[in-house]
């Protein structure tokens, strides 16, 4: 990797909202964040793949702003006893940061995944 100021994207993406948080690389320090509600009106718009293609541009021109020219991507689905896929936006907003001149290193997947936790929801009746 070359050199550069890097930084951490915290990609948090469910079938309602998107979340992007950037953090300096020890994570201890916000640069940036944006939500689908700061970017569309419309709620069943939050989580769709071109809001967060906005979102993600939005976020790269701050970072260049800050002088940061390469990101790390962690990709977090709502993970629990809850579903573990990602919702689409995350795919749509790390190609977005791409597209925007960033450097991509790494993409990680942090869904939390439990070891035996809660029980997990029933079916649905059909």
């Amino acid at each position: 990797m070359t050199e550069g100021k890097w930084g951490i994207a915290h990609v948090y993406a469910s079938f309602n909202n998107t979340l992007i948080t950037v953090t300096d690389i020890t994570g201890a320090e916000t640069i940036a964040k944006i939500s689908g509600g700061m970017v569309t009106k419309a709620a069943r718009d939050e989580s769709s793949p071109y809001t967060a293609m906005q979102m993600a541009t939005q976020i790269a021109d701050k970072l260049k702003e800050r002088g940061i020219t390469g990101i790390h991507v962690k990709v977090r689905a709502p993970g629990g006893n809850k579903q573990r896929s990602p919702g689409p936006g995350a795919q749509a907003a790390i190609r977005a940061f791409a597209r925007a001149g960033l450097q991509i290193g790494r993409i990680e997947d942090v869904t939390p995944t439990p070891h035996d936790g809660t029980r997990s929801r029933r079916g649905r009746r059909v």
